[in-house]
């Protein structure tokens, strides 16, 4: 056998990355990791984590307003953006301190550089050093794409919010997904005047209509404006700072901010891949099999770069099997199928399973079962903001294929109920499970 560097070299310290690094070392592998920006990835540096901690920022603005009919006096509250920012952006800076303790205490060696697949068994770092590994993993995720038009360099990504020096007065933000949708809750919270365009009339394709209709309409009642069927013709930047937003099928727009949020692309460019064998999909994806193999024996993918399903608890996921395949003489291959998801847009959005369009075409024969709510709290506050739940069933078995929310804490309640989708139960499973009086959860056992 060939007497290689490493075991296991991996290219990428995100969570897909990571979490295959740590996991084969604790297996006795000796694993080394590249990684040109910062430890942690899209996830902690610049997507989930500090995003979420904008949106529970954002929560404060009702939470402010709904204050005084619970009795609570709360005069001239400021919001300063700088103080959010600095302390997201601190938090941030601790947890990449804690992934590359993580790693380096399981003896994975951090090599912070751009690193090439220069052979099937050989990387060759920026600094020119050749390292030869027994296997290759490539974990570089995906990064965001931005429209070809005019002026394009004007505007920014869902990378560069977090760094804003300001808050923008006026914000375009161009995509429907979840991307989109997120941050124009965040910014029209704090005070922005937010503008959606999407190239089509559909916000967060792949989610069940109900859901989608039901965000539009508060997202327009909350202020924020929507401009669909709109694409890019340039962006001019004028004599004040101000943008000049020209798009198909409407009139101009001058706003402080372009915030594109038009999809990710995976990061496989001037890595070497096809030079040595290596598939790539037609968006340059690392196309892989099951067990996270490419076309090159020696090399593997995990996570967004692959275009599977690009959500980080998928990567770690596909990290922990590959980790397991490779080193833990245990050949594993996750299930892509009934991933649960979330949009933390203002309500929230949580998803898992067939959509209500999805089961009807694949089952023909389905039972849908909803509720249409105000939660304790909204009655209270004043505000006339409705949650929605929905179960889809399998019309002959009674079996739950799909469940889709949109309210406050969506996502936090059903995590525990896609381990029901996920493990086949019954809608009769649900109705005999008692319910938690009063919670917006119970809803979830009263469907009718």
């Amino acid at each position: 056998m060939p007497d290689y560097d490493y075991d296991l070299f991996t290219i990428g310290a995100g969570s897909g990355g990571v979490r295959a690094s740590r996991i084969s070392a604790a297996h006795g592998a000796k694993v080394a990791v590249a990684e040109e920006h910062r430890v942690g990835g899209t996830c902690v540096i610049r997507g989930c984590v500090p995003k979420k901690m904008l949106v529970y920022g954002a929560h404060f603005a009702e939470d402010l307003q709904d204050a005084k009919n619970f009795g609570w006096t709360v005069e001239n509250p400021r919001f300063d953006w700088r103080t959010l920012r600095d302390n997201v952006l601190n938090d941030v800076t601790r947890l990449e301190g804690l992934y590359s303790q993580t790693l380096e205490n399981n003896g994975v060696t951090i090599l912070p550089q751009r690193a090439r697949v220069t052979g099937p068994n050989e990387v060759t770092l920026a600094d020119g050093e050749v390292v030869t590994a027994r296997h290759i993993l490539i974990a570089t995720g995906a990064r965001p794409h931005v429209p070809d038009c005019p002026g394009s360099e004007h505007g920014i990504t869902s990378n560069e919010a977090f760094h804003l020096d300001a808050l923008p007065r006026r914000v375009l933000i161009a995509g429907g997904g979840y991307i989109a949708n997120e941050f124009a809750g965040i910014f029209n919270e704090l005070g922005s005047q937010v503008t959606i365009i999407n190239r089509t009339d559909q916000l967060l394709r792949g989610y069940d209509e109900s859901m989608r209709d039901r965000l539009l309409q508060i997202s327009l009642i909350k202020g924020i404006a929507f401009r669909f069927n709109a694409s890019f013709i340039g962006i001019e930047k004028q004599a004040d700072g101000s943008l000049l937003v020209s798009m198909t099928n409407h009139d101009p727009l001058e706003v402080d901010c372009v915030l594109f949020a038009t999809g990710r692309v995976p990061n496989s460019e001037g890595l070497g891949l096809a030079e040595v064998g290596v598939e790539l999909g037609e968006r340059g994806a690392v196309v892989v099999d099951r067990f996270s193999k490419t076309a090159v024996d020696s090399i593997h993918a995990v996570g967004d770069v692959t275009d599977r399903v690009q959500l980080t608890p998928v990567a770690i996921r596909e990290g922990q099997a590959l980790a397991d395949t490779l080193f833990g003489n245990k050949p594993t291959a996750i299930s892509h199928d009934c991933i649960p998801s979330a949009v933390f847009s203002h309500p929230p959005i949580a998803s898992v399973g067939l959509t209500e369009a999805q089961a009807r075409n694949q089952l023909g024969s389905v039972r849908v079962y909803q509720s249409d709510f105000r939660s304790m709290k909204n009655v209270l506050a004043g505000r006339n903001e409705r949650a929605l739940y929905k179960m889809i069933c399998d019309g002959t078995s009674g079996r739950i294929v799909g469940i889709h929310m949109i309210g406050p804490d969506a996502p936090e309640i059903l995590q525990g109920a896609a381990v029901a989708v996920k493990a086949g139960l019954t809608k009769d499973d649900f109705d005999a499970t008692v319910a938690i009086h009063p919670t917006m959860a119970e809803e979830l056992v009263l469907l009718r």
